[in-house]
């Protein structure tokens, strides 16, 4: 073949590969309520099993859906890794420190990984174990709204294009309440002014996540807020589906793991009612050991040339779940027999720990939580830096979940996503009781301990929390309490369960976590794993949580209803007032040279503001010094006035006269003339270097030079 038609052949088979590129992109726009967006698919990222670009305003995200070619072998879980990265870029900044690069995700990144892990991992094949990564780039930012929940649309349809297997399409919203009305996607400015933050993601026929922020807001607009957002929820899956039904690779072939019904029954006669009679027990330990050793006696019992072992386990753990299931469901026997609306026993203690500011100490059942609120200043708020304009944190919760918290051995070296997620919902739940600024100048921090662990430990945080806030005195405007709630559901019916435990989540259908104050709700987080939550069995739910809350909350009051009228006193005293703005100069000195010797001389901590507004704090360990430190401050910033009388000290002493330092680095001359009625030679015959001496203002010039003369008592008086 002539080398010409081997070129022609080539270029029409690129041209025709082009055209057919060309072909599958596909753009759609489409509204939620008042916002306008706008999906993409097929020009970025098309090596991705799927890939979308989602823009709404200035925000782009960019979703890739990503699967391993083989199943990843011997695990029993769903490998499934969502990514949010933040990019500096995207809001026209660059990252700090010595690399400046992206680091480690931000909090807010972290957090909105998991925002869409909970909808997206649900609707996924059972007994998929193929390696899943979703990861979400921000690559323009719009500051005027929040963006997370752009995630979950953006994610869904990357996924909905793919080969990889997922029963979507699923959608998520924000809403807001602004004076009563109910808004979806607010902007910032309209987020500011609401007293309801509800992220809610679904399908267009089930709820699967909700995220809630409350301003002790009623149970009834909750239930209408997740309403409200489930219609709108529908539009996104709308627009997914259209977009997606000529772009939809061929999915990839899955079949769930089948079941050997000759090896489920010999293994259900061989254990008999074991399990479903063993839920009785009550302790965990005793439920864990007794699953434990049925589960060796039926490896052990059947011969592995006939039966795989790992064919004999997946069967045994099917069998185990859905027997736990049953138990709970038909026979209404809660694994440590409690009733189903029964919350387990609760134990506070408070003021534990003497040289913390504030502790508690909070336990349910098997469920602990020490927690600690510290008092500090404004030097220990905590700075972010991410898209958004740098900004300070003057409250914040840590959550720390030890492996001896549920007799384990693992690595205490890093704080884990789930960490950081329960540690977000506590400080949610607490942030709308707490004082502002303005009369409560102090940086809170609270840290929660997990002592012990079966279930629910982020609500004994928010409860132990609140307990050492009040401990600590600061001045809440109410206790806040938590509890967890668990669906069961299957064709028969239904059970929602108050306070679950460990066994009763990892089994469940549900997690459904309430907090609130006896007012209303601060904080809500809801995960499904199946579908057909209905809005009466939302609502029951809240019914019951709001009962457990009460009960719960009743507990506490017993041993604390209101914060101790002062702060511990070994807290930091804090005092705020404000100086003239053009005097702030005066107060820092030359390099800061003047701030640092206020502080170094009083034992303080001297703060000016940002902004130039001539606010000043000062905060240290006991009265005395505060007051030491802002007459320093006050001399500094004060004019002096011809006529005035001072007490000064002599700082220099010359052949014409002596200066006075009448107030901090202010000096005035008095003339050797004017020491003595009689003539002197020399002004050490009158005053000395150090001496104090009372002086009154004659005269300033034209050169603001102070120029000094002796004062009477009387004067002075």
């Amino acid at each position: 073949m002539p080398h010409w038609v081997t070129l022609l052949f080539l270029n029409r088979a690129s041209r025709r590969k082009k055209e057919k590129e060309i072909d599958m992109y596909k753009r759609k726009e489409f509204k939620i309520g008042n916002r306008t967006f706008m999906m993409e698919s097929g020009k970025i990222a098309k090596q991705a099993n799927g890939s979308v670009l989602l823009t709404c305003g200035d925000t782009v995200v960019l979703a890739t859906a990503t699967m391993s070619k083989t199943p990843r072998p011997d695990i029993d879980f769903f490998p499934l890794t969502v990514e949010y990265v933040e990019k500096f870029y995207a809001a026209g900044k660059i990252p700090g420190g010595f690399f400046k690069r992206e680091a480690r995700p931000s909090m807010n990144a972290t957090l909105a990984a998991r925002l869409v892990d909970r909808p997206i991992r649900p609707k996924f094949p059972k007994d998929f174990i193929n390696d899943v990564q979703i990861a979400l780039t921000v690559l323009s930012y719009d500051p005027t709204f929040a963006p997370e929940f752009m995630g979950i649309i953006a994610a869904s349809a990357a996924l909905e294009v793919s080969d990889i297997p997922f029963h979507g399409p699923v959608a998520g919203v924000l809403v807001g309440r602004v004076d009563g009305q109910l808004i979806v996607n607010p902007s910032n400015a309209e987020a500011e002014k609401s007293d309801l933050s509800l992220i809610v993601a679904g399908t267009d026929d089930a709820i699967l996540m909700v995220e809630c922020e409350a301003k002790e807001v009623s149970e009834a607009v909750v239930v209408d807020a997740i309403m409200f957002a489930h219609g709108h929820i529908k539009e996104a899956i709308a627009a997914q589906r259209d977009f997606a039904s000529d772009l939809r690779k061929p999915k990839v072939a899955h079949e769930p793991k089948s079941e050997n019904q000759e090896l489920k029954d010999a293994i259900t006669g061989f254990i008999g009612a074991r399990i479903a009679d063993g839920m009785t027990r009550g302790n965990k330990k005793d439920i864990e050991d007794l699953l434990s050793t049925i589960e060796t006696q039926v490896k052990a019992h059947f011969d592995p040339a006939l039966y795989a072992p790992e064919q004999v386990a997946w069967h045994f753990n099917k069998i185990k779940k859905d027997q736990i299931r049953k138990s709970i469901i038909a026979r209404r026997l809660r694994p440590d027999g409690r009733a189903l609306d029964e919350v387990r026993k609760i134990d506070v203690e408070v003021g534990l720990l003497p040289s913390a500011h504030g502790s508690a100490l909070f336990t349910r059942g098997e469920t602990q939580s020490l927690c600690v609120t510290t008092l500090g200043t404004s030097l220990d708020e905590q700075i972010i830096d991410g898209l958004d304009e740098t900004s300070r944190k003057t409250y914040y919760f840590h959550y720390n979940f030890p492996p001896y918290s549920v007799g384990e051995v693992g690595n205490m070296a890093r704080t884990s996503r789930r960490e950081l997620g329960h540690g977000a919902l506590a400080e949610k739940a607490l942030r709308g009781v707490l004082p502002d600024q303005a009369t409560f100048p102090y940086t809170i921090r609270i840290v929660s301990e997990i002592m012990e662990s079966n279930g629910s430990s982020s609500m004994a945080s928010v409860c132990g929390g609140a307990l050492s806030l009040m401990d600590c005195g600061v001045p809440i405007s109410a206790p806040v309490s938590g509890i967890a709630m668990g669906l069961l559901m299957d064709q028969d019916g239904y059970v929602i369960l108050t306070d679950i435990q460990g066994l009763e989540d990892h089994y469940g259908d549900m997690d459904f976590k309430v907090a609130g104050t006896a007012k209303g709700i601060t904080a809500l987080q809801l995960d499904i794993k199946v579908s057909g939550l209905s809005k009466e069995i939302l609502q029951e739910a809240l019914r019951q949580a709001l009962d457990g809350r009460m009960h719960v909350l009743a507990e506490m009051n017993k041993v604390l209803d209101k914060p101790r009228p002062e702060v511990a006193p070994n807290a930091p005293i804090i005092v705020f007032f404000t100086i003239d703005p053009e005097k702030i100069g005066l107060v820092i000195g030359p390099g800061g040279k003047t701030i640092r010797r206020i502080e170094e001389d009083t034992h303080t901590t001297v703060v000016i503001a940002d902004g130039n507004q001539g606010e000043v704090c000062i905060s240290g360990s006991n009265q005395a010094a505060i007051d030491a430190a802002r007459e320093i401050i006050d001399g500094l910033v004060r004019e002096v006035k011809v006529g005035e009388v001072y007490d000064g000290r002599v700082a220099k002493i010359a052949t014409f006269g002596a200066f006075v330092e009448i107030l901090p680095d202010k000096m005035g001359l008095i003339h050797i003339s004017k020491l003595s009625d009689r003539r002197i030679d020399r002004v050490e015959d009158v005053v000395n270097l150090g001496d104090t001496v009372r002086v009154k203002v004659a005269q300033i010039d034209a050169q603001r030079r102070i120029n000094l003369v002796p004062a009477s008592r009387e004067e002075h008086d």
